[in-house]
This record gives structure tokens, sequence and C-alpha cells, in this order.
């Protein structure tokens, strides 16, 4: 049973296509390994019928000969994204028993490629978190813990769920979304592979709004291969998303040559920041020598508005947050508090009731810097400092083609610890969150071990649209890296 949810995604596609294995087999295996996990707390809502039905029908047609890129291969999905028939509650009491009549254009994608669905993974309170210890519906344990140590840990967010699901072996794959680092901080923290998109490049319609000129979706995979795959089979042109990308959907698989020679790898300089414990600094200095053992060259490059990406980043996305979850009211979804019979009593007894701490805190910093008075001094003042961190990014890039850095700042941290303190829980996302205001793609893989045996990332960031190099060199990182490490919980 455990050697068929070990597999990586294309080992299980490439059986499948052998006729080797059943998609219902490989099904029937997760199942359980879901249930096996639900110490974890990963998942908010498992469909092991629809999951059958579904691996049936792949079964129907592949005895036809009509399969997909994914078909038959079973995945989590985050609970932010709408799922026909399927409850969706982006992991808030105010969503919760809310059941969409329509398909993310993201899934969507999925299920016409054959994938199955395991269940909705939790997340931070919509996707608003670090840790994934927002959740309406109680935190999810990482499973890896320290070296000697039962301490439970948090696998990082708002993606937690899905990265803990993947790490697991409860899914072959899941999807994730990224606003300030939500694919990429929790794929460190579990040890596995995140992808940022460039924004675009997913379709954002159907996904549960946090901030829309952030938000992207994106794979959270055990291999780079299976990022690319998974990238190539959630990505397209969307009209109903006005800010997706009318671009073809390249072959990420075949761009995974294995080869850097000659790539130029920029290292900014301002992501040495002052205090980076000194097992995060080894080993961005062992990704750097893997890259440059490969034939890639280094240089160093400045990014010199970086020291104002977090303070930008908590202007501009309280402010878009607090915009879009003014739709929850207590009318059109989930939870309604009467109140005194009133309409105002209703609304305002329904977002006190329905809202968790995290949320509430960014809606109030969200409705200050854009009330009158203060929307040009912080809203617009944000707005200008970013497009000036993406012009340090454009200007990089002429000197260079891909970027390395770390992906956190630490290993995982354990459950409740920074839970009283909102600014260093916010310090996570310092260096992912710049690749975000700049809409470029990024990509986190687990390189090694902490010193106390738990996974640390490093991260790509790419030119827009510039996937197939991103992934291309993080396959070659992979293979330098080796980390072939299980956590100390495995669902079977």
């Amino acid at each position: 049973m455990s050697d068929l949810t070990r597999m990586e995604l294309s080992e299980a596609r490439d059986l499948l296509t052998r006729k080797s294995l059943s998609a219902k087999e490989l099904t029937e295996a997760h199942i359980a390994a879901v249930e096996a996990a639900r110490p974890l707390n990963a998942f908010v809502t498992e469909t092991p019928e629809k999951a059958l039905a579904m691996a049936e029908a792949s079964d129907a047609r592949r005895a036809k000969g009509e399969v997909g890129l994914l078909d038959g291969l079973p995945l989590a999905i985050k609970d932010l994204f709408c799922t026909e028939g399927v409850q969706t509650t982006a992991s808030s009491h105010i969503l919760e028993g809310f059941v969409p009549t329509y398909e993310a254009t993201v899934t969507a994608n999925l299920w016409r490629e054959g994938a199955v669905l395991l269940g909705k993974t939790n997340m931070d309170e919509f996707a608003m978190g670090s840790s994934n210890m927002t959740s309406h519906f109680g935190g999810v344990e990482n499973p890896w813990h320290r070296a000697g140590s039962n301490q439970k840990l948090v696998p990082g967010g708002s993606s937690g769920g899905s990265a803990a699901a993947v790490a697991a072996r409860c899914a072959l794959a899941a999807t994730g979304t990224d606003t300030g680092g939500s694919i990429r901080q929790p794929a460190a923290f579990a040890g596995v592979v995140g992808l940022k998109p460039t924004y675009g490049r997913c379709s954002r319609w159907g996904v549960v709004a946090f901030a829309s000129s952030l938000d992207q979706p994106g794979p959270m995979t055990r291999s780079v291969r299976d990022a690319a795959l998974m990238l190539r089979a959630m990505a397209s042109y969307d009209p109903k998303d006005s800010t997706s990308v009318d671009r073809g959907v390249p072959d990420y698989e075949a761009a995974l040559t294995g080869e850097v020679k000659g790539l130029r790898i920029g290292v900014p300089k301002e992501y040495r920041v002052e205090g980076m414990p000194p097992e995060i600094d080894r080993l961005w200095q062992q990704g750097m020598d893997w890259l440059t053992a490969a034939g890639a060259e280094l240089r160093e490059v400045s990014l010199p508005h970086t020291k104002y990406a977090l303070p930008t980043y908590y202007i501009i996305a309280p402010a878009e947050a607090s915009s879009n979850l003014a739709r929850y009211d207590g009318v059109r979804y989930g939870l309604r508090e009467p109140g005194d019979g009133t309409l105002t009593d209703l609304y305002e007894s329904t977002r006190a009731a329905g809202f968790g701490a995290e949320v509430k805190r960014r809606l109030l910093i969200g409705t200050y810097v854009l009330s009158a008075g203060y929307y040009d001094a912080y809203y617009n003042k944000a707005r200008q400092v970013r497009s000036l961190i993406a012009r340090d990014f454009t200007e990089s890039f002429n000197e260079v083609d891909l970027l390395l850095t770390p992906t956190a700042p630490s290993a995982a941290f354990a459950m409740g610890e920074k839970m009283d303190d909102p600014l260093a829980m916010y310090l996570n996302d310092v260096f992912t969150v710049p690749a975000s205001l700049a809409g470029l793609p990024g990509i986190s893989l687990p390189a090694g071990p902490s010193d106390e045996g738990l996974p640390l990332g490093l991260q790509l960031i790419g030119r827009a649209f510039d996937e197939e190099t991103l992934l291309r060199a993080a396959g070659v990182l992979e293979t330098a890296a080796g980390f072939d490490s299980l956590p100390s919980f495995l669902a079977a």
C-alpha cells in the first residue's frame, strides 16, 4: 500500500500509462492515507466517494485511449478554490457550509486533464498567515519533527495543509495559492517543491480573493518534474479573469534538460539580512556552489528597494483584503448572525462572529490605509514603492537570468510560537514578498537539513513568464542537493 503513496506524480503517471496500475487502486491507497493522516488536520473536507467515482471514470477513459495529462492521479486542493458541489470555506467560520455551484478555472483545468479530487486542504483563514494557525478549523501539524523531539511544528502558511498532505504522502500533489509567499514558505517548511507562477499565468477566477493584485495559484509537489507537470495542467488563458494573460502554455516538463551551463545567476546582496541564522547562510552558499559546479555564472546584484518590500506588502495586501472581504456580510454567503433585527447589526454581528483575529487585524489596517486623508499617504505611496521594487528586478534581469536566495529566514517553528507577535510572523515572508510585489515567478525546493534535521529551502526567482528557465535551473539544484530525507510522520 505504501509503495503507491510514496511515488512522485510523474512516476504514478508512467505506471498508469503502462497499465501497471489502475486509477482505482491508486486512489484507494490515497484515501486510506488521508484517513491515516487525520492527526495532522491537513484536510477540512475529505471526498472519498467523489474520488472513487472520478478514478473509475478515469479507468474507463484509459480503456478507450482517451486520457489527459493527469488522468487518474489523486490530488489535494487548497480550500480557497471553489469546487462545484463540494464545501469551500477558505478555513473561515463565515464561509462554513458554503457549497459553490461553480468550479474555479484552475480546478476545472485539472479535472479536464483527468485528475482525482481527494479533498480540500486546511489553510490560514482567507490565506492570511504564515503558520497555518489562523484556521477556524484548527492548526495543521507539520509531519516533520526536530531530531529527538516530539514537539509539534507548524507547516507554514497559508498553504500549510497542502504542504503537509504532500509531505506526509497523503496526496501525490496539491494546489496552493501564493500572495506573499504562501506556496514557497510552507514548501520550505515541509520539505516539498512549491512554485508560484508569474502573475496572470494561472486564472484566479473561482479562487476566494485575498489581495487581487498579488494572489496567484500554483502547484505543490515532491519534485521539480511534478511541478512542471502540474503547472502545465493548471495554466490557461481565462477570459473570465481580467488579469489572465493570453499566452500559450509551454510543455514545462520538456524544459528540464539538466543543463545550466552559461546561465547567469544573480545573488542579491540585500537578502543578507541582519541576524540570519548561519545554517541559512551556509545553505545559500552551497546553492551557489552547486550552480557554479554545473557551469552557471554567479554575479552579485543589487535590489536597493528590498528593505521596503514588507511594509509595502502589509499596506497593499490588507487594503485589497478590506475591499474583497466586504462581500461577507451575512446576506450572500455562509454564516448569518441576526443581531438586533436591523440590517447594520446583522452585518456587524455576522462579521464579528465570522472572522478570526488575524483577519480582523488586517481588515482594520486595510480600511485605515484606504480611509479619507490616509489613502495618498499610505496606499498610493505603497503603490509607488511597489513600482520601484519591480524596477529593481527589471534592471537586475538585464544582467542575469535568475536570482538565487533562501526561501525563509528559519526552519519550521513550534505551534503557538510567534502567535502573540504579528511582526515576527510577518518576517517569515521577507524573502518571498519582493517577487510577489513584482509579479514574478519563484520556486522553492528542499536543499538541505537544518542543524535540527528539518528541511530548508532555496528559492529561485525568474523573469515574468520564464518558468521554463526557472524549472530547468531548479531541476539542476534538486539533483545536486539530493535531498531524500522523509518526515517522521508518514501516512502510509
